[in-house]
């Protein structure tokens, strides 16, 4: 009585009387893909480079790139005011201009040398400290960082040299009690004087951010990865080149975001805020698409508690790739509240824009944080579009939602490559993508303002002839409505004496 999973069983040639079971799986269901990964491409003082590294809240994120300094490209600044605004998971990839280097300390001329795991200022502030081991004719290392758990290597046995690539060893590789240290590398020397009781401190770390540029913010797409591209296939939904403002860099950002399916958030120069011109720049960058949005370089003043800044200029993208992220795919950024600014430049000149400085952004595709917006005297967006033209994409919603539509069935329909192109097949896969479609419409992803089936999908012999499933080709012809946003709000308003009031019943029943 054989049990064989479906299709390892040739049912037309048996030979042998028995019970045969197939195991039939269920109908495949899709889950859709994470949209509220942020990602950023920045510097740091701490943190492997080139690599990219996902944190849930600002302090886990010092642990892995160190604390946000008040300095231009800082990826920690952009991390921090990203979860201020609800962001739950940031992807950073941290950047140098190559000159970085890691603190190390020589211990006792030639015994040891020990040296931060990583480059960067941070590990000046790294303390080594060796002393005698709880037990007898051992030694004890203790290793200790601001914001890290503190290591402790002890009953290091030895003497001599001996003792000290012993020590070394314990380190880089770990002991019976704890794994290796996640701070520091140590490198034996030759040295064979015994140790002294005594605290270390590391010297000499630099973060390498000097001549931080759009070549180093972009990257190399080539392995291994660098920059921007680093974050290729990481299941981010939005990004930022933290502070780049060179529009030469923007075209190549939209053409990863088209890729990647990711929304790219850039901005203008500080001081930038002048409409005309703002407009005029970016007719002459030439970009034109939904996969970038563009913020006016009125830059926003924000408290910077740490480094004690209490009116710290940040670039606008900080603040509006956090709410990306924090926002469901089908939300805008016009009119949400942004959390944390205390003004911005054009705020603090006490003239705000007029209906004509927003009808040309608007014109332009240029999107501005401004005081107050249609829902009342708070900081926003005021136009939640990216950079096309075209009016029926122009919205942020557009481009978060078509992202994750895409981005999710492209991961999960490869499960019918392989199998046969037969109605069954065709079924089954229809269900598929109406099923997670429905999931959408219910849980008010997609619509329409009429409540018609805001979706179809058409996976039949009518789109599939003979000619192409010969071929290997199956198709899906998939359509899908939006909810639109909310722009113009039209009052019509009849008052008066005169006025003849047709009254009805009305329900306050929401």
């Amino acid at each position: 009585m054989p049990i064989f999973p479906q299709g390892a069983l040739n049912t037309t040639a048996l030979t042998v009387p028995d019970v045969y079971v197939q195991i039939i799986p269920p109908q495949f269901l899709i889950n859709g893909v994470p949209s509220n990964i942020e990602g950023l491409v920045g510097t740091a003082t701490w943190g492997p480079v080139n690599q990219p590294k996902i944190a849930g809240n600002p302090t886990e994120w010092a642990s892995i790139f160190g604390p946000y300094q008040n300095r231009l490209f800082d990826m920690g600044t952009h991390a921090v005011i990203g979860f201020q605004q609800g962001a739950t998971a940031i992807m950073g990839v941290r950047i140098t201009d190559g000159t970085d280097s890691a603190a190390l300390i020589l211990v006792q001329t030639s015994c040891i040398t020990f040296t931060s795991k990583y480059t960067g200022s941070f590990g000046n502030q790294i303390q080594v400290s060796v002393g005698p081991g709880s037990a007898a004719s051992t030694f004890q290392v203790k290793i200790a960082a601001p914001g890290l758990a503190p290591e402790i290597f002890d009953n290091i046995a030895g003497s001599a040299n001996a003792l000290w690539v012993a020590m070394a060893n314990a380190i880089n590789n770990g002991n019976a009690a704890r794994g290796p240290s996640r701070i520091i590398v140590a490198t034996a020397g030759a040295g064979t004087t015994a140790p002294a009781t005594a605290s270390y401190t590391l010297a000499g770390g630099t973060d390498g951010t000097t001549t931080i540029n759009a070549t180093a913010m972009l990257g190399v797409d080539t392995n291994p990865r660098k920059g921007m591209y680093a974050l290729r296939g990481q299941g981010v939904s939005v990004a930022t080149l933290c502070d780049l403002t060179d529009s030469t860099s923007w075209a190549t950002q939209i053409t990863f975001g088209l890729s990647e399916g990711i929304y790219m958030v850039s901005a203008m120069a500080s001081g930038s805020y002048d409409p005309q011109t703002a407009a005029t720049a970016k007719a002459t960058a030439g970009i034109d698409s939904y996969a970038m949005k563009l913020m006016l370089g009125d830059w926003v003043y924000w408290n910077d508690t740490l480094n004690g800044v209490p009116q710290r200029l940040v670039s606008p993208a900080a603040f509006v790739a956090g709410e990306l992220a924090a926002l469901s795919p089908e939300q805008s950024t016009l009119n949400k509240q942004l959390n944390s600014i205390v003004g911005t430049q054009k705020s603090y000149t006490g003239v705000p824009y007029t209906s004509a400085d927003i009808q040309i952004l608007a014109a332009a595709g240029i999107d501005v944080i401004s005081n107050p917006v249609p829902g009342g005297n708070y900081f926003g967006c005021r136009l939640g579009h990216n950079t096309s033209s075209n009016a029926v994409i122009h919205g942020d919603n557009y481009t978060r939602l078509t992202n994750y539509i895409a981005t999710t069935l492209n991961q999960a329909m490869g499960i019918y490559v392989g199998k046969l192109n037969s109605p069954t097949t065709q079924r089954q896969a229809k269900i598929t993508l109406d099923s997670f479609l429905q999931n959408l419409t219910e849980q008010g992803l997609i619509g329409s303002s009429d409540g018609s089936l805001p979706y179809s999908v058409e996976i039949d012999a009518a789109n599939n002839p003979q000619s192409r499933v010969a071929l290997g080709y199956l198709q899906a012809n998939v359509q899908v409505k939006y909810f639109s946003i909310v722009e113009f709000f039209l009052i019509n308003l009849e008052a008066g004496q005169s006025v003849q009031v047709n009254s009805t019943q009305v329900s306050f029943a929401i």
